[in-house]
């Protein structure tokens, strides 16, 4: 029994010591296919889809330069906001005070602003080293990725809700979430708008399509977008951001790109009817060259940055 605890926990340390160069892996996907759609990569926002992985893989990733994380269960997800919320930040030297939000920290409400602000990088040396303090170019956007250089950044962990939502579930996910990412009905979306603290400003929602049908998955209908985004919108305490959608898995690029346009379209659609959208969430591990092609503005990236999926335990 030890020896199979010790190589669960050696295959735990094996994925973590991986996760920062997949994530720098994935960035570059994130600009070569930006800038080959003619796009900036600063226009596309990553989430790390951290299901399943522990508070440690996330710390691993937050080490990376990642800050924004996608999570689909509730308890589990809960578990690790409070671990890592009690944590001092990556990079601070045990005893030194945490820096905490200053005025002027601008940063976006979420990683999808279409102008996202900069902020400087936070440096911190060994112990006895001179301090390097900001350079030139020590910039960063809060929507971008780091360099492979850059230090951590002093901010909150931006938390996702990207599972499906129950009743029951509305209130922690409203009180713990920065953004909701499957929204399809209007039920949800008021249990969600009457739970949120007023303190803690609108939640950021997308509303989620089923683009491709699929009787197993969540999402409204494509004809019936536009009216519930019209509801949705006049909903207080939420700010709905743009639309999200999950496609059939497929290896044709050509039906990958055709289901992200019809995403695209259906925004342009709503746009039109006078409600502002700013915000495509699509794209995962497999097809985000396509989404990005099609204006994703939001990528949720787990396989490609965690690895497989293992099941987590409080001492990995």
């Amino acid at each position: 029994m030890l020896a199979a605890f010790d190589g669960y926990n050696e295959e735990c340390k094996r994925i973590m010591t991986t996760i920062a160069a997949r994530l720098q892996a994935v960035r570059s996907r994130i600009r070569v296919a930006a800038l080959g759609a003619g796009r900036s990569p600063d226009e596309i926002g990553l989430i790390a889809v951290s299901k399943t992985f522990s508070p440690a893989a996330v710390a691993e990733a937050c080490a990376a330069g990642q800050f924004a994380f996608g999570e689909n269960y509730l308890q589990e997800a809960l578990g690790k906001i409070q671990a890592l919320s009690q944590t001092r930040p990556i990079g601070v030297a045990p005893g030194q005070e945490e820096r905490g939000p200053q005025e002027g920290d601008m940063r976006s409400a979420g990683v999808a602003s279409p102008r996202p602000l900069l902020l400087p990088l936070q440096w911190h040396d060994a112990p006895g080293q001179k301090e390097r303090g900001p350079q030139e170019g020590d910039m960063r956007s809060s929507a971008g990725v780091a360099s492979p250089q850059a230090g951590p950044l002093l901010l909150p962990l931006e938390w996702h809700f990207i599972g499906p939502i129950q009743s029951n579930k509305t209130r922690q996910i409203a009180e713990h979430f920065t953004w909701v990412h499957a929204v399809d009905r209007i039920k949800i979306a008021q249990r969600l708008a009457a739970a949120r603290p007023a303190t803690q400003g609108p939640l950021q929602i997308c509303l989620q399509v089923n683009v491709s049908g699929e009787g197993s998955k969540s999402g409204v209908r494509p004809e019936e977008a536009v009216a519930l985004a019209q509801a949705l919108s006049q909903l207080p305490g939420l700010q709905l951001r743009g639309l999200m959608a999950i496609p059939e898995p497929t290896d044709d690029i050509v039906v990958q790109r055709a289901r992200f346009r019809q995403v695209r379209q259906l925004k342009d659609e709503i746009n039109r009817q006078g409600i502002s959208l700013d915000t495509l969430s699509m794209g995962m591990s497999d097809d985000l060259e396509a989404a990005i092609a099609e204006g994703a503005t939001l990528v949720r990236v787990g396989r490609a940055i965690f690895g497989e999926r293992v099941p987590f335990t409080p001492d990995c």
